[in-house]
């Protein structure tokens, strides 16, 4: 792509993207040059579809993962190189409606008391007890841990969004974070990597989740957001308001937030049918 890869990526720095999606709209334009071994400005619109349709019918990626594409190339086309809809249009696409699964009390219970390694409970910990992205528990600092009796407040520091934001702080996590201080006497990183001066990196969290899952003997758990999963439905089910929930998982739309609180199927064995209700006094 030469000129305009420098170009794209120029646009997309200025936007504040996450460098995450930087790399994800590259690889997304890059595997358009590819297919076609044309600059990308000299591409038709029918072009550009054909190819999300082998996507979606010949390689069959994630809904995710295809939306990424459709993204990357509005981007490009749409915002640099300033095509009108009659030279570029795509298919509005909805979000999946694939639920999250939910961990139960007693399996998040037997996950976080499963590692032997105190820095290990304690990060799983903060995960479920806080509410928080593998990315955010990662890059934690002491600081902020607001731990006074009045407070009981986790500061997220430009999370998802270049938002910042407070959640709550629990107690266990709490009592274990002070046991793996005493302990551990982190540096500037509260969940330090194999070098101190450094977060522990995101793949790490996630071999220490598995770990913990198969210790305590837990199937089908898949990543540690399931932890995220679980804080915001138990919170629900525990009839903490949504608005709340949303403000400490740091959603920008309630509408997200309710995709992950959804109702269990323990909590649905507890609801009666208005059909059984019928003719009792009111």
């Amino acid at each position: 792509m030469g000129e305009l890869r420098e170009r794209f990526g120029q646009h997309m720095r200025l936007r504040g993207f996450a460098e995450k999606t930087q790399e994800s709209y590259l690889r997304a334009m890059l595997d358009l040059v590819r297919a076609y071994r044309v600059s990308p400005d000299q591409l038709t619109n029918e072009q550009i579809q054909a190819h999300l349709d082998r996507l979606i019918r010949e390689r069959r990626l994630a809904w995710s993962t295809v939306n990424v594409y459709f993204s990357a190339y509005r981007c490009f086309f749409r915002e640099l190189l300033k095509r009108q809809s009659t030279e570029f249009f795509l298919p509005p696409r909805g979000r999946s409606r694939k639920r999250p699964m939910v961990l139960d009390r007693e399996a998040v219970r037997r996950i976080l008391e499963a590692p032997r390694n105190l820095k290990h409970r304690a990060l799983l910990t903060m995960v479920y007890g806080s509410g928080l992205r593998v990315s955010e528990v990662c890059r934690l600092r002491p600081h902020h841990i607001e731990s006074a009796p009045d407070r009981m407040m986790v500061r997220v520091e430009q999370a998802k969004g270049h938002k910042d934001r407070y959640t709550i702080l629990p107690n266990r996590g709490l009592e274990l974070l002070r046991q793996y201080w005493r302990q551990y006497r982190p540096g500037p990183w509260l969940f330090f990597g194999y070098n101190r001066a450094k977060p522990m990196c995101k793949q790490s969290a996630q071999m220490v989740y598995h770990q913990a899952c198969r210790r305590a003997g837990v199937a089908n758990a898949r990543g540690i957001h399931s932890l995220r999963h679980a804080f915001a439905t138990h919170m629900l089910e525990q009839g903490v308001d949504l608005f709340v929930i949303k403000r400490c998982l740091g959603h920008t739309a309630l509408s997200t937030t309710a995709v992950y609180c959804h109702v269990s199927a323990e909590r649905l064995r507890q609801v009666r049918s208005p059909a059984d209700t019928l003719g009792e006094p009111g």
